[in-house]
């Protein structure tokens, strides 16, 4: 009778799966075992799985650090394999299945999946990187104040494209080191659409504080856009990068925003003294037609003015009355 012995990682992974039809599986550390495990809490002999004619019975040959079922304390030695069971030995775990081990119905590309199977095409991830690196050009340019060459311009975007590419570059190492799927090109190509996307809250702010006025409600909503799109992004690292449970992966995106937004509000605080004796002035300037409703003119101003000067004035002379 054949059996599958599936090598799993601490998280539950699969690493590596092998079918044995022989009678006689040997797992251990030594060379000569047909599965050879590198764990050094494993020993050279450590079990054997075991054909009776009848059943695969698992057997522990006195290993230093014993053999159990899954994460119980319950002892390997002599247990009759069920479909499924999971051997730990060491800190290694390993899983016996029969050929007959029923398996779930395939599952079909979501539009999820496909959005980002799209954003790891190599086609995207040079266009939303030009992207970006022309928006962070653009942004130089509109913060100099001066006129600059397209050199001055190009090498602080290129520069700032390099940057923003150690995020991905980063958990998608942390994603291998942890023996996940690293999936390097879904991870760039999500986040620089992301980061894309964070800059175009910023014009929406900038639109929304030019046309309202800053104690409007809407113009304090709009700082929650940075906020959920960069929860979703990390969100979306998480889901690419690691095998964990929704919880998790949400309490991670969370955690992770909470840093980001959190450390920067508490930086720019706490720089800021009690009393400013040299207040700065902010305010966006833009041209007329980045105006969302139409403004009134001239005489209409005027008209309103005289109006409100007069209401005041009455109300100063009942006042004296």
């Amino acid at each position: 009778m054949e059996i599958i012995v599936e090598e799993l990682s601490k998280g539950h992974k699969l690493i590596g799966r092998h079918k044995y039809n022989n009678g006689s599986v040997k797992v251990g550390r030594a060379y000569n075992n047909d599965i050879i495990v590198s764990d050094p809490h494993v020993c050279p002999q450590h079990l054997s799985i075991n054909y009776d004619g009848e059943h695969w019975i698992v057997t522990d040959h006195d290993s230093l650090n014993g053999s159990f079922l899954g994460q119980s304390k319950t002892v390997a030695n002599g247990h009759i394999v069920k479909s499924g069971d999971v051997i730990a030995l060491g800190n290694s775990q390993i899983r016996l299945v029969f050929p007959d081990h029923p398996v779930s119905a395939s599952v079909p590309f979501s539009a999820f999946e496909t959005l980002i199977n799209l954003a790891r095409n190599p086609l995207v991830i040079v266009v939303s990187i030009m992207l970006f690196t022309l928006a962070s050009g653009w942004l130089t340019y509109l913060d100099k104040g001066k006129e600059v060459n397209f050199t001055q311009l190009l090498v602080p975007a290129i520069g700032m494209a390099l940057v923003f590419s150690i995020w991905p570059a980063l958990v998608s190492m942390v994603s291998h080191l942890t023996k996940n799927d690293a999936r390097v090109l879904h991870q760039i190509g999500t986040c620089f659409v992301f980061f894309l996307l964070l800059m175009l809250t910023d014009i929406v702010q900038a639109l929304v504080n030019f046309n309202t006025s800053g104690n409007w409600p809407v113009a304090w909503l709009t700082y929650l856009l940075p906020i959920a799109v960069a929860f979703t992004m990390f969100w979306l690292n998480c889901y690419i990068g690691f095998h964990m449970s929704d919880r998790r992966r949400l309490a991670t995106a969370a955690s992770l925003t909470l840093i980001f937004f959190g450390g920067s509000a508490l930086i720019h605080f706490s720089k800021q003294p009690e009393f400013n004796p040299r207040p700065q002035y902010d305010a966006t300037i833009m041209p007329p037609n980045f105006l969302l409703s139409a403004s009134s003119d001239v005489d209409e101003f005027l008209t309103d003015a005289e109006k409100l000067f007069e209401k005041t004035r009455q109300q100063s002379l009942k006042a004296q009355k």
